[in-house]
């Protein structure tokens, strides 16, 4: 059985990292989403995992993968908070969204059924196991 390791897993963990990245802008300028406070804090973990996988990938860093790592744990843990909100698990007077911005559990935060805040932990947990994996070294 073939497995990731190095470069592969980089490439691929770095692929995650862009298409998220470039749907999430999707999403919010050409559909018009207004994302809510931890749609943001999100984007601030997702969109540097774009730039330093890739930066990484173009100067054959093999240990970058630490940094993408350490990013993807950071916007899963908002994620996983966000989907908590978006359940009903935490009380809704600890909601960060405001009144007067979007909401962070409406169905605002639904595109193709799917909520966002699930999309972005699944991006984030693939980009970290993928990253771990590119620290590895291939055994012969």
């Amino acid at each position: 059985m073939t497995r990731l390791y190095g470069e592969t897993a980089l490439g691929l963990a770095w692929g995650v990292a862009l298409i998220a990245s470039l749907a999430v802008l999707f999403i919010g300028e050409v559909l018009g989403q207004t994302p809510c406070v931890l749609c943001w804090f999100q984007r601030a973990f997702m969109f540097p995992l774009a730039i330093v996988l890739g930066l990484g990938l173009w100067w054959q860093d093999p240990r970058v993968g630490r940094y993408g790592v350490a990013l993807a744990l950071g916007g899963a843990a908002v994620a996983l908070y966000h989907i908590g909100l978006y359940v009903g698990v935490i009380p809704e007077a600890i909601q960060p969204c405001t009144a007067t911005g979007p909401s962070c559990t409406d169905d605002n935060q639904v595109i193709f059924g799917i909520p966002i805040p699930l999309m972005a932990l699944v991006a984030f947990t693939m980009i970290g196991m993928l990253s771990a994996l590119s620290l590895k070294e291939k055994q012969t």
